[in-house]
């Protein structure tokens, strides 16, 4: 298999990865490190790493067509603030990595087991410092609001495909992240019906 081989695109990637920048620009510190749990084809942590060049960026997927697809974005778009990435678990009590200045997970929550996002929680909790902030992208159920056409007719397809799947009750996400010592701290409405969530350690 080529290098150019192993490079994976994903369509909502390309589609969604301004928005969420937008959303990124103005939670992420300065300078740091952001750990990128679940990056997939690696295109979201390219772009942002592109923009935002002052931060050093860690890709992570516990898949390893999904790193091998990152190493190679990196390699062809020669960015030189992704370090190589590693093989995360989220559901995993331990990580291979001690500490993060701020976490970014983009359509995991709802594509994943239940216990992935409580180990990202876990995970944010222990690496993050005082302050830092987790942010989380994807389709969120709220309490007391139906699900719009669109998302039930997604989160039905999801539990058809691995019933372990499914679109989440944000107040449950806010639930768990609260015994890990994290707090709510904003909400923003993203394009096509998606919530970017961002929580802060206490």
């Amino acid at each position: 298999m080529s290098s150019q081989d192993q490079k994976l695109s994903s369509p909502s990637a390309l589609r969604n990865r301004g928005p969420i920048s937008d959303l990124l620009r103005h939670v992420l510190p300065k300078t740091g490190t952001v750990l990128e749990i679940a990056s997939g084809s690696g295109e979201h942590v390219i772009h942002f790493a592109s923009l935002l060049p002052k931060l050093i960026w860690q890709p992570s997927d516990p898949s390893p067509e999904a790193r091998a697809s990152i190493q190679e974005w990196v390699t062809s778009e020669a960015t030189t603030n992704v370090l190589f990435p590693l093989d995360i678990d989220a559901s995993s009590p331990t990580w291979p990595i001690e500490r993060a200045d701020a976490m970014i997970a983009i359509n995991m929550v709802h594509i994943s087991p239940w216990s992935a996002t409580q180990g990202l929680l876990a995970g944010a909790g222990k690496l993050l410092p005082s302050g830092g902030v987790l942010v989380l992208y994807g389709p969120y159920r709220r309490e007391g609001q139906p699900l719009v056409p669109s998302n039930l007719d997604f989160d039905a397809s999801l539990r058809a495909r691995n019933p372990a799947w499914g679109i989440r009750l944000l107040e449950d996400v806010e639930s768990l992240a609260k015994q890990s010592g994290l707090a709510l701290t904003s909400v923003t409405e993203m394009p096509a019906n998606n919530l970017g969530v961002v929580f802060t350690r206490q």
